[in-house]
């Protein structure tokens, strides 16, 4: 337990200042009653007299402990979830077989999505092409991810391992724990993507939606990453942006023939315990809204308990007057 105002406690010395008092007096009371007489009377009160008195110390002692501003540590339940919004930029992404643009269609169906979630839910969005890079770390204000999105172009290349390993980094940051990315993976093929310690962490309530066509070119294997993500607890849903038939489009000067990888993405979610939808399918981004529920979760916090602490003490004052007006006739 801690308290706000922890200096505030130095007034319990004058709980054993009362108490010094209460016997002091207690001993004259005696020396009084052996001097004039009377003692059959005292007798018969002297085992309950001190019972009001000893609560009423208590009630002083509490109310000072309250005034204190005490806090305790407690768990609370509550629902709650983060969702991480991975959106694939590469130069893929501005074909034209999903209207006008996938980058359009993807910025319209995760704008969608964060207008239809509940308050409680943090959202983040991380963009990759071939690095990942953590845009906007989760939170619950709808306006600033609405902005983040809205910025999104297409650029190079397209790495879906990175784009998930920095979502997973984003969501252990943000849970306060280390990072698991080794960076210099996205810079070095042949580097691990993941640090030799990854942290034990489970992160149940966490998920990430992974909106790309499925088309990867670049290390490390994204489903190698699928697994890293499985064994944390975070379920990767993914929405698949394009069609099977593809499209040609031109890249930095280049003619390109690309199309929507389905299988890939379905594999990423199925390792994940997520789920793959279309985006060209309307019932199936009606259904992400659906499944993507806050989860009950176990959280520590510190939290004021000063009523407690005050409602206790005044009822221990009432409990002391009580009976001594019930056996004396009076308060203590």
């Amino acid at each position: 337990m801690s308290f706000i105002w922890s200096s505030l406690l130095y007034f319990l010395l004058i709980v054993p200042l009362l108490l010094l008092l209460y016997f002091r007096a207690q001993r004259r009371r005696r020396e009084f009653a052996a001097r004039y007489g009377s003692l059959g009377v005292v007798k018969d009160q002297t085992n309950r007299r001190h019972i009001p008195v000893l609560v009423f110390v208590v009630a002083i002692t509490i109310l000072i402990v309250s005034i204190a501003r005490p806090q305790a540590t407690v768990s609370v339940p509550k629902l709650e979830g983060t969702v991480i919004l991975t959106f694939d930029v590469s130069g893929s992404m501005a074909a034209d077989d999903l209207k006008p643009t996938r980058m359009e269609a993807a910025k319209a169906a995760a704008s969608e999505f964060v207008e239809k979630q509940p308050s409680n839910i943090s959202i983040g969005v991380v963009a990759f092409s071939d690095g990942g890079i953590s845009i906007q770390s989760p939170t619950t204000d709808r306006a600033e991810t609405l902005e983040t999105i809205y910025r999104l172009v297409p650029r190079r290349g397209t790495s879906l391992g990175n784009g998930i390993l920095v979502s997973l980094n984003t969501i252990i940051v943000s849970a306060g724990d280390p990072p698991i990315l080794n960076t210099n993976s996205l810079s070095d093929p042949s580097s691990p993507p993941v640090t030799d310690s990854v942290p034990q962490g489970w992160y149940p309530s966490s998920v990430i939606v992974l909106l790309s066509d499925g088309e990867n070119n670049e290390s490390p294997d994204p489903i190698l990453v699928a697994d890293v993500a499985a064994d944390l607890g975070v379920r990767v849903y993914t929405i698949g942006i394009g069609s099977t038939a593809g499209a040609t489009l031109e890249v930095e000067g280049f003619t390109v023939f690309s199309q929507l990888d389905e299988s890939l993405l379905q594999e990423i979610s199925g390792i994940t315990g997520g789920v793959y939808y279309n985006a060209a399918n309307e019932e199936d981004l009606v259904r992400i809204y659906r499944d993507l529920e806050p989860k009950l979760s176990i959280k520590s916090e510190e939290i004021e308990v000063t009523s407690l602490f005050a409602g206790a003490g005044v009822l221990l004052f009432l409990v002391a007057g009580a009976l001594s007006l019930l056996w004396f006739g009076r308060v203590p």
